[in-house]
């Protein structure tokens, strides 16, 4: 028999047989959908990762103090960054010092976050500007009292772009809006949309004093320099710091290509896992179309008798059982995929990652619906196969 005229047979016993094949097929789907919506879910989430770090800068370097002894220290300096600024791999250098204070404005105030720092600081940490400007190298050297709100800080204080120019309060201390950013997505602790952006001149005037600094921002020319533009960060603060080669550096240089790095090594490790999960319920559905093409050969033993009788082959049995059972779990992993996609999507929207399709997900579902199917029907299908047609005939 052809493999139409077997596709033919096996559609239409399904039909014969409609609610025994749907609940059939319903572990597959259950397993399918299960296995496409939590691959989606921690491809979402790999995604959404690498956006919010991809968003902390390009090619991000992070140059921070960290005390001998495991004690915390300030000993970076404006000058560091300086000398940071002048190697030949480096793009940009932006020196940060951060306080608390109160931003008013009118009736509105909240405490936020205020981040001394130089024009280059919308470089190095990837910042847009929605409205106005940023900070300038003027506004820096002449330490101009002027603040860049982040997008979260602008709305709590009902500020909008006809308020560029208007002024605020920091401190107690008036302050003119030069713009506002444009938002990030950020979130909880530290977010990067909740704060504001001042000359570091003007931070350490008021606010903090001394000419030590947070951390040093360095955005890397190249993304293939990272390594060799940390080692020479590493190389010239040593030298800077007076530190010989048995002491415990007092700084730190972070590489945020790591921080990709063991994200996605996690994500990948949580999608999988994720995977392998959900795919017990395939088993599951795999061993009921085992189950009910075990007992369509017991009811169908005089049919297969009659078919051995006048002439059909042990392999035409063999493949109609088994065409029967790979249609089955191939409707029941299609209809699995429509309702998984849908379910990834529904939870990418709540979740506020959006929604994320991968075709190699839907092949590999297709693929593992007819595996599947080919597990869990050869035995069956051998079964009717070796039937004794005369045992069949006179089974009753």
């Amino acid at each position: 028999m052809t493999f139409s005229e077997l596709l033919r047979l096996a559609l239409s016993r399904l039909r014969t047989s409609r609610l025994r094949a749907a609940l059939t097929m319903l572990g597959v789907i259950i397993g399918v959908a299960s296995v496409v919506a939590l691959v989606g879910v921690g491809q979402g989430t790999t995604a959404n990762i690498t956006s919010r770090l991809a968003g902390l800068g390009t090619n991000l370097l992070t140059v921070s103090p960290t005390g001998r002894g495991g004690t915390t220290s300030t000993n970076l300096t404006l000058d560091d960054a300086t000398a940071i600024g002048r190697l030949a791999s480096i793009a940009a250098v932006a020196p940060e010092i951060s306080t608390t204070q109160t931003i008013k404005t009118g009736t509105e105030s909240e405490s936020v976050t205020v981040v001394g720092t130089t024009n280059a600081y919308a470089s190095v940490r990837a910042y847009e500007v929605w409205q106005g400007t940023f900070l300038t190298g003027v506004s820096v050297e002449q330490k101009l009292r002027v603040v860049a709100l982040g997008a979260t800080t602008a709305t709590n204080l009902g500020l909008d772009a006809a308020d560029i120019g208007k002024q605020v309060t920091i401190g107690g201390l008036p302050f003119q809006v030069i713009g506002i950013m444009q938002a990030k997505g950020g979130s909880g602790f530290q977010n990067p949309d909740d704060q504001v952006m001042v000359p570091v001149s003007v931070v350490q005037k008021y606010f903090v004093g001394g000419k030590s600094v947070r951390s040093i921002g360095v955005s890397v020319a190249r993304a293939d320099e990272m390594t060799a533009a940390s080692a020479e960060i590493s190389s010239l603060l040593t030298e800077r710091h007076g530190l010989s080669s048995t002491d415990t550096a007092d700084f730190n240089v972070f590489n945020q290509t790591q921080l990709l790095d063991t994200a996605a090594s996690i994500s990948g490790t949580l999608t999988l896992l994720l995977g392998g999960i959900a795919s017990i319920s395939l088993v599951v559905g795999g061993i009921g179309i085992m189950n009910i093409m075990l007992v369509s050969v017991r009811e169908r033993t005089r049919e297969i008798g009659i078919r051995k009788a006048i002439g059909a082959r042990g392999r035409d049995i063999l493949a109609q059982f088994l065409v029967e059972a790979l249609t089955l779990s191939l409707l029941g992993g299609l209809m699995g995929i429509v309702v998984g996609l849908g379910a990834s999507a529904v939870i990418g929207q709540l979740a506020g990652w959006g929604f994320h399709f991968n075709p190699a997900t839907v092949v590999a579902a297709v693929l593992f619906s007819l595996a599947v199917g080919v597990v869990f029907g050869v035995w069956p299908a051998r079964q009717a196969a070796r039937l004794d047609p005369i045992t069949a005939l006179r089974y009753e």
